[in-house]
């Protein structure tokens, strides 16, 4: 935690007594030694308050005005680096080697969500009996199979939309892949060359 950082920097460049909690210090205590903060690409660069002048500081939040640089006594660097997110392991159909596994795009992501999205919206009207599949259709420009064919992936695998929202597909699965899958979620995973992996708390339907 970048706050973590900034409190044990602190600590360990001002007058502060050392806190007998570990967690970083509140933000009140935080703002009465830092003037302010860079985020550099492996470390942070800590512009430390000097003590004479606290009170007028505090009283002066410009941190662009000349009184405010005037008073920063000196300047801590720290390393640090954002935290990065785990890897997300891609579904591989059965046989491709993981050397060779490259995410769906992030445009036909995008485009698979919007779609199951508009497939939930449909469904729902319908059952509300605000819309029927032939009035969506024609307010949607477009044939009464497609709107059937974009509702059917409101049926997919709990573990197929979790996929989707995360971008763990594989190239080559989209919209297209998903429409009209069978009913039973692991023939949907079979259909697709994926390894039947629902979620534990999910039973087939």
């Amino acid at each position: 935690m970048i706050e973590v950082t900034i409190s044990k920097a602190v600590i360990a460049n001002t007058d502060m007594d050392d806190p007998l909690s570990t967690d970083a210090l509140p933000r009140e205590a935080i703002e009465r030694f830092v003037a302010r903060i860079e985020v550099r690409k492996n470390q942070l660069a800590i512009h430390l308050r000097s003590g004479e002048n606290d009170i007028q500081i505090r009283s002066n939040h410009d941190p662009n005005s000349a009184e405010h640089r005037a008073v920063t006594s000196r300047t801590v660097v720290v390393p640090w680096k954002k935290p990065s997110r785990p890897a997300q392991e891609i579904l591989l159909p059965a046989g491709t080697p993981e050397h060779r596994a490259r995410p769906v795009k992030a445009e036909r992501r995008s485009a698979l969500i919007r779609a199951i999205g508009r497939g939930r919206l449909w469904l729902q009207e319908i059952v509300d009996g605000r819309e029927t599949i032939e009035s969506l259709a024609a307010r949607q420009h477009c044939s009464t199979r497609q709107i059937n064919m974009t509702i059917s992936l409101t049926f997919l695998a709990p573990t197929l939309v979790t996929a989707a929202v995360e971008g763990r597909f594989p190239r080559g699965i989209g919209v297209a892949a998903l429409r009209d899958a069978p009913a039973e979620w692991s023939q949907q995973m079979t259909r697709l060359g994926l390894a039947p992996t629902p979620a534990p708390d999910s039973a087939n339907r």
